[in-house]
This record gives C-alpha cells, structure tokens and sequence, in this order.
C-alpha cells in the first residue's frame, strides 16, 4: 500500500507522516531529506564563483551522489556518499537553496526511480511535494497539507530556534514564502494537488489532531461503516 502526503513547507508533512507509518507499521520515506541531501552535497562541490549554484556541474557529479535512508526508533537517518548528514541538511543555508535544486528536471529524473524504489518492496508513506501528482499518481491514499504562511513561519521559526540556530522570524517567513513560489512555478513536477487528495489545513490543529483525521479517513475507506 501506498499513502502519498504533499503540501507546503512546514505544515509538519515529515513527522505527521512518520507517526502516520508508525501507527500502521509502514516504512516512512523522507524525500524532502533526499533533495536536501543532494543540495548540501551542490553546497560542498558544485558553487560558482559568486558563490551560486553551478547547475551544470551538479547535473554532472549526479553520479557521483549516493543517498540512503535509516530509519530508527528516533528518527529517520540520511547517509550522503556514507556520511550521515541527517542535522546538516536541516541548517538554513540548505533551506536557501533546496527548492532551487528540487527545480532543475534532471535532479528529479534521477530520484525518481530511486522513490518509486522504495515501494517496491514493502507499503510506504512517503511525503514530499509531488509524490501524488508524479512519482505515484495511482496511490492508495493521498493527502494535502496546507497552513497559513504565519503558522507556518512559528513552527519552522521555533524549530530553528529549538535547534540553536539564529534567525528572526521576517528571514524564516523570507525563505517560506520564496520556496512556494519556486515549488508551484517549476515547470517539472509543480506543488499542486492532486485532483483525489485529501485537502487538511493544520493552521489551527496540531500533529496528533492532523493524523487521527488521516487515520479516521484511511480507516473509513478501508473498513466502510455497513
């Protein structure tokens, strides 16, 4: 089985959906770690001299780039090339430049396959921008996240802060607003739901109250009331 959840950043996709697969003994794949972990990786090898990102020479080093998600009891773990990266590629300088990378078509050519990998072995919830409309358009269940940008920039701004980072509210909303132009204007694979998701706006709920209406909703379709 197959449960896809897109949505904006911050409306909290990553940990509602490994709840989500935790409480129905599913895998939980990350695919926002897996963009991120090929832009730190554009970070460390492929900037320009003006400190930009060198496009051509990312497209090119993709071979060279081999990601792998662990997952624990914790949490879920992103090895690069063997290195575990799993706090680096949260830092905002990634944050600046993920929706970037996530644009270019031949970055998302090449995590693909290795998305539509993952379900081809055991039942997954994966979460992500696209994952419905694009890398599984025939999934079970889908889901579509959505919150004001004010609630938006509170959770992410805290969670900087939580982390010990030092940012002010204004650059977090900055970034936010400035990745979803990205996300719904890149001509591969836009930010849009899917016709037969699920629409949750989570602006005045909170994770728990966001998965039990997903498991009431899955549990429904999967067990009709006679």
């Amino acid at each position: 089985m197959i449960i896809a959840i897109d949505g904006y950043s911050s409306t909290g996709k990553s940990s509602i959906s490994k709840l989500l697969a935790s409480r129905l003994g599913f895998t939980h794949i990350d695919t926002g770690a897996l963009y991120r972990g090929i832009t730190l990786y554009a970070l460390r090898h492929c900037l320009n001299e003006n400190d930009g990102l060198d496009h051509a020479k990312l497209i090119a080093s993709l071979q060279h780039i081999y990601l792998r998600l662990e997952q624990n009891n914790e949490s879920t773990q992103l090895f690069l090339n063997d290195e575990n990266v799993s706090d680096e590629i949260r830092e905002p300088k990634v944050a600046n430049f993920v929706s970037e990378v996530a644009a270019i078509p031949e970055v998302r050519t090449y995590l693909l396959d290795v998305q539509r990998s993952y379900a081809q072995t055991t039942s997954i919830v994966m979460d992500g921008r696209d994952i419905g409309t694009t890398i599984f358009p025939n999934a079970d269940f889908k889901f579509f996240l959505t919150a004001s940008v004010e609630e938006r920039t509170r959770r992410r701004h805290l969670e900087l802060i939580s982390l010990g980072k030092t940012i002010t509210e204004a650059e977090v909303r900055k970034n936010l607003t400035e990745r979803d132009f990205i996300d719904e204007n890149r001509k591969e694979s836009p930010l849009r739901k899917a016709d037969d998701a699920i629409v949750i706006d989570n602006s005045n709920i909170n994770k728990e109250q966001t998965l039990e209406l997903m498991l009431r909703y899955i549990e429904n379709k999967i067990s009709p009331s006679q």
